[in-house]
């Protein structure tokens, strides 16, 4: 006989069985992103945008700085300049994968970046940054010689000078590599805290091409000073042309391809102000560039404003370069020296008409050398101008920071 407890637990459990069985079903017959109003929420885009410079950077990139992104495309990318909204003119790749500003940025700028991307079902993502590019007071810029695309002399080293005193060197050195297609060794050297060049041990092979990668981006130089520089710069060796200017003669001979192809009458330094000695590298070529004395430390000797056909061989001052102004009667090319350390060939003013100086100005590559020899002064300094030739090879090296 059942009681009527027994009958009364019976029907609770059957209750509770028959809630379990209703539970059950939900769960297995529902959606686990189902909304109150039964309708599926949206799903987030797959798209991940990562802009290099870090929201609120205050030392970002002026090279690096750019918008990548995964599980997806990019459809717009606005770059400004904060406060002026000046637009940063950058292009998105072909593939949608990244963008990058056209142009290298300006150091101690703040710039803002909005982008937006797609991932394949069509969904939208965005990102933001504002940031500052690192200050010139907490980075370093190396100018340097020759330029991208040059075609340069035979003995046209790789110079930079630094903006900044350059604490780690070898840091900074490990990060420029020069490189010849000739297959020479190149090293550098170091001229003090803020110059750094580069040579092979005897001069480039004519015809070789010269590559330089600059990897300076980030690279502490100084403590809490960092390079911003990251290119690659390629020139080219022209012909080989070394001419030799004989101080007792007063001639110079030209040698290009090792075959003499001219001699010319000069008059270099006189007994007062003599020539260096040694092996000059031709840095620069004016066609008429004003020469005044007191620039050099000789007063107000001489002041010509239309010096012609005028090439530097060494940052003291000293130029080899057209004469205009000797004394017609009495001629000194080829018989004495009479300038003030310089070398002189015979022109005209105006730098116009057949003469010596316009015929080796015409000839001449930035990057040729010009050897002075049988002159009473001395060598010249090899940090004097692009004269690192007139240091051994062994002690060249020994100035390398790596």
């Amino acid at each position: 006989m059942t009681t009527p407890d027994i009958t009364a637990r019976r029907a609770l459990g059957a209750c509770a069985a028959l809630m379990v069985g209703a539970l059950t079903l939900t769960a297995c017959g529902g959606s686990a992103n189902a909304t109150s109003d039964g309708k599926d929420s949206p799903k987030t885009s797959t798209a991940n945008i990562v802009i290099s410079a870090k929201d609120g950077s205050t030392d970002a990139s002026i090279n690096a700085t750019g918008v990548k992104v995964s599980g997806g495309k990019l459809t717009d990318v606005k770059m400004t300049v904060a406060g002026t909204g000046q637009a940063v003119t950058g292009a998105i790749s072909a593939d949608g994968s990244s963008w990058k500003p056209k142009e290298q940025l300006e150091r101690g700028t703040k710039y803002e970046i909005g982008a937006t991307a797609k991932d394949a079902d069509g969904r939208t993502a965005a990102a933001n940054s504002i940031f500052t590019t690192v200050t010139s007071a907490n980075s370093f810029i190396g100018t340097y010689t020759p330029d991208n695309g040059a075609t340069v002399g035979v003995g046209m080293p790789v110079s930079f000078t630094f903006d900044k005193s350059i604490s780690d060197k070898k840091a900074v050195q490990s990060h420029i590599t020069v490189n010849s297609s000739g297959g020479q060794q190149v090293v550098g050297h170091w001229f003090g805290d803020r110059r750094l060049d580069f040579r092979p041990q005897e001069y480039w092979k004519a015809g070789s091409k010269v590559t330089m990668k600059i990897d300076l981006d980030g690279v502490e130089g100084a403590k809490g000073v960092y390079g911003v520089q990251k290119k690659t710069v390629s020139f080219t060796i022209g012909r080989s042309q070394v001419s030799t200017v004989d101080a007792n003669t007063q001639t110079m001979t030209v040698v290009r391809d090792g075959k003499t192809i001219k001699s010319v009458p000069i008059s270099a330094g006189s007994a007062q102000h003599t020539t260096y000695n040694g092996q000059m590298v031709i840095s620069e070529k004016f066609v008429q560039t004003r020469m005044n004395g007191s620039t050099v430390g000789f007063g107000g000797e001489y002041d010509i404003p239309d010096v012609p056909h005028a090439m530097r061989l060494t940052s003291s001052g000293t130029f080899i370069h057209g004469n205009y102004w000797y004394s017609k009667g009495d001629p000194p090319f080829g018989r004495q020296g009479t300038s003030h350390g310089c070398i002189g060939l015979a022109d005209v003013q105006g730098a116009q008409g057949a003469t010596s100086a316009k015929w080796f100005f015409d000839n001449t590559l930035v990057g040729d050398v010009v050897i002075v020899k049988n002159s009473p002064d001395t060598t010249v300094a090899p940090d004097n101008g692009l004269n690192g030739w007139n240091m051994s090879w062994s002690a060249w090296a020994a100035g390398s920071a790596v």
